[in-house]
């Protein structure tokens, strides 16, 4: 089987030893070193290629490296019955799950007072609030938002969760469509957000998105940069109805040096490092749904373009 490997952060060589202990005989072509086009069974992708379907006529799948598929699902020109599958793998989970718990409990314990506190030379203690009494939301309960959900759960916190459709997942309470929405940004401390970008949900973080959380909560966001309306965050945060927020996207990446949200009040910026795919770990989901799409059988993570 030869691959065409696409990507502008991950790395060729680690992802061709991973891939060929996984898939015997599997031979990855970095693009835009291809070779014969007509050999090319399957891409491997942040990003398709441009042309890809002119130069590649034999291709039986393209499998993504990220867990998201907005990047590419609005392409027109993928043919309908081309499958495109998305990657969601135990090491990118682990990333996903270590960095939330770290936002979560940054918050939890009070480390963004204390840092102001130390600032201002000011010592005092203050009482802990067990976790269980920590209301922590989790906006999205995809392959990555349902981990992490689960994750948090499992350290004690009360979580609940929203989702399009209903979904259960182990200690989390489940919110679900339009209906649900408004109960659920309302009774959380702590809101994930770990959406992805569709029509709906792009700028849906807004002022009034804001106003439906409770005042002095907080906002993490882990899913994509353009769900933001930035100026509508600052001033959430100058206003002090969220007492701060950690963003690792943002519209525009890197952003420009004088974009104001360098300088926005108690927050955390983080440069879109939350979590990526494992090549060792990834290599084996991709290798079986390679063989999977080979067999006729359905892949795991098969991307509804709907």
């Amino acid at each position: 089987m030869r691959i065409v490997f696409h990507s502008q952060t991950a790395d060729p060589v680690a992802w061709g030893k991973a891939l060929a202990a996984e898939l015997p005989g599997a031979e990855l072509r970095v693009w835009p070193n291809v070779g014969d086009p007509n050999e090319i069974d399957a891409l491997l992708v942040f990003q398709i290629p441009p042309r890809a379907f002119e130069l590649f006529p034999n291709l039986s799948c393209i499998h993504l490296l990220s867990a998201g598929a907005d990047q590419i699902a609005s392409n027109p020109d993928i043919p309908d019955h081309l499958p495109v599958v998305r990657l969601i793998e135990p090491g990118q989970k682990a990333g996903m799950i270590e960095y939330v718990l770290h936002a979560v409990l940054h918050y939890h314990r009070g480390f963004d007072v204390f840092a102001r506190w130390q600032s201002a030379r000011y010592w005092e203690e203050v009482p802990r609030t067990p976790a269980a009494e920590r209301r922590v939301g989790v906006l999205g309960l995809g392959g990555l938002g349902g981990a992490v959900a689960e994750a948090l759960a499992a350290s004690g916190f009360d979580v609940a969760g929203w989702s399009r459709s209903e979904k259960s997942f182990k200690g989390v309470t489940s919110f679900h469509g339009p209906d649900g929405l408004d109960a659920f940004l309302g009774r959380n401390e702590i809101l994930v957000a770990i959406l992805p970008l569709t029509p709906e949900t792009l700028d849906l973080y807004d002022a009034a998105f804001f106003a439906r959380m409770p005042a002095a909560s907080y906002f993490i966001n882990v899913g994509r940069g353009a769900q933001l309306v930035e100026a509508d965050l600052i001033a959430a945060l100058d206003s002090g109805h969220l007492a701060g927020a950690t963003l690792d996207v943002l519209r525009n990446e890197p952003p420009d040096a004088d974009n104001p949200i360098f300088n926005a009040k108690n927050l955390i910026l983080t440069p879109h490092v939350a979590t990526c795919a494992d090549p060792i770990t990834g290599a084996r989901v991709v290798a079986e749904n390679l063989r999977r799409v080979r067999d006729g059988l359905p892949p795991d993570g098969l991307v509804s373009r709907a």
